[in-house]
Order: structure tokens, then sequence, then C-alpha cells
């Protein structure tokens, strides 16, 4: 006789509830406008539970704009023909925006609030700076050259998934790679000029 699996406890529920209406408000509205009521709202529950799980605003967006990147495993990339690693971070991030409201969330908030663009800036810290330290010629350079990755990065998503720029929707998938593979890849394994 096997154990059949537990069901959820119902404030893991009700913590994802609101965890899932706050992504998709801070994503509509942006911090500033996105409201603890309106949250509350679209996960319909009490907004006391909110507070109760969360303890305010900052806490609720600190907890709903975890992410993690899911960063191919270093050793993947140490496999790659050098000239690989930048084809298949851009690859890797096409499937991340493309894949997740939340990033894109992410984005949206960051260039508006500083909360939003701490947590950017964290995210890309601790999940881009170790794959630019085991591929980079100077592990002492990664974190500069994780910045310029994560210019082309966000640049891109600026302007195809906020943005929308015309041009930049209309690309290919292939074509987006083809065009910042080659920068991301000089970024991470050229020498320094």
């Amino acid at each position: 006789m096997t154990d059949a699996p537990s069901p959820p406890r119902r404030s893991d529920a009700t913590k994802a509830a609101i965890l899932d209406a706050a992504r998709e408000r801070f994503a509509a509205d942006g911090y500033e406008r996105a409201t603890i009521r309106a949250i509350a709202r679209d996960a319909e529950i009490d907004p006391s539970m909110v507070m109760r799980y969360y303890g305010n605003k900052e806490g609720l967006f600190a907890a709903a704009s975890e992410f993690d990147l899911r960063m191919p495993d270093l050793a993947e990339l140490g496999a790659l023909p050098g000239k690989h690693i930048g084809a298949a971070l851009v690859s890797h991030f096409l499937d991340r925006w493309e894949a997740d409201e939340v990033l894109t969330a992410l984005l949206r908030v960051g260039v508006t609030n500083a909360a939003g663009a701490e947590r950017m800036q964290a995210i890309f810290r601790e999940q881009i700076g170790p794959v630019a330290a085991g591929v980079c010629p100077d592990p002492a350079e990664a974190p500069t050259r994780a910045a310029l990755v994560a210019s082309q990065i966000l640049g891109m998503a600026m302007a195809r998934y906020v943005l929308r720029l015309p041009p930049a929707v209309e690309m290919s998938r292939e074509e987006v790679i083809a065009w910042l593979a080659p920068t991301v890849q000089r970024y991470l394994t050229a020498e320094r000029p």
C-alpha cells in the first residue's frame, strides 16, 4: 500500500493565489498603481489575508518577484564550443521571456520603481554573474561582463516584450539569436579591449 500524497494545505493554496494575482497585477499596473485591495480582489480573498502572509506591499512584491532564470548549467556551457555560448544564452533567455510573464512584469516595474530595480539587479547579479565568471577569461571581470550581457538581453526584452516595437516583435527567434549571440559571446569570452 502506498501513501497517497497529502492534499496541499489551505494556506499554501491561498499564498499561491495571492502570488499569481500579485504577479498579474504588478505586470498590468506596475508597482506604484497596484494595490493590496486590487490584488486581494483578483485572488478572491480578503485584503487582510495578503497582509497576514506578506506584511505589506513591499513584502508581497519581493515574494511575487522571486524568479529563477533557470540558467544553463556551467558544465553544459563549458562543454559547448566556445563560439556557441552566446547563442545558447540568447536562446535560453528567449525561452524564459516567452514562457513567463513574471520576467516581463519585473522589467516593467524595474524601470519605474526602486524596489523593482533592486530586485532585477539581484536576479541578474546572482544568476548571470556566476555564468559570466565561469566562462570569461578573467573572473574578476565577471560583474562587468554580466552587466554587458544584461544590457543586450534586457534591451531586447524591453523592445520586444514591453514596448513591442514592431521590428523587434516581427523578428523571428532565429534572427534575434543571429543578431544578439555574437555580441553576448564577445562580452563573455573576448579579451578585454
